[in-house]
């Protein structure tokens, strides 16, 4: 068991140094926190999506922005796709699971809000399909997923690939982006 310990947290220690040595996603994160600003700025609002811990990732972060980072401030318009179970299921039954994310996009989604999506793969199709919905509602696409990119490359306004093909830590590189998003417009629009 030790060993097994030691090499996930050094595989994750990995991941995480090739993040802080890649001045590339620095700058893309600069850009996604710099776009999301101007977004609640101009009072857009701000979507999540993704499946299963990426789901629960989406969640997290969306609760980030509403609720709090470090600070007590005002709530911030922000929502995960998947949280109304009802709705999830009804369209996941009536129509197909590709089409949940995009159909709830296309009742509340406006030119200039955005959409933050978030697949490992880079291959969910409901994701897939959500990111080209956003983009012919003329919504801003933020992509996250894994070294590849999968099938989000070309889709999203801002991909960042995670220099991994490791799920698990995929996933826990995607919270330290997200987490670092949200540290930046909070502090850019409430103060540090």
């Amino acid at each position: 068991m030790q060993s097994s310990i030691q090499k996930a947290f050094q595989d994750a220690l990995q991941v995480k140094q090739r993040l802080a040595a890649s001045a590339e996603i620095q700058e893309l994160i600069q850009a996604v926190a710099e776009r999301m600003i101007a977004v609640l700025r101009g009072g857009g609002r701000v979507y999540f999506c993704g499946n299963g811990g990426s789901a629960a990732d989406a969640q997290h972060l969306a609760a980030e922005l509403t609720g709090r980072y470090y600070k007590d401030r005002p709530p911030l318009p922000a929502e995960a796709l998947h949280v109304n179970t009802s709705f999830l299921t009804a369209v996941a039954n009536d129509y197909s699971y590709e089409e949940t994310f995009a159909r709830l996009l296309r009742g509340w989604g406006r030119p200039g809000d955005l959409l933050w999506a978030m697949s490992t793969s880079g291959n969910s199709p409901n994701i897939l399909r959500a990111l080209d919905t956003a983009r012919e509602l003329g919504l801003i696409t933020v992509g996250l997923t894994g070294e590849s990119g999968g099938k989000m490359v070309g889709r999203c306004d801002y991909l960042i690939r995670v220099p991994s093909s490791d799920t698990p830590r995929i996933q826990e590189a995607h919270m330290l982006i997200g987490h670092t998003v949200c540290q930046l417009v909070e502090e850019t629009l409430f103060g540090t």
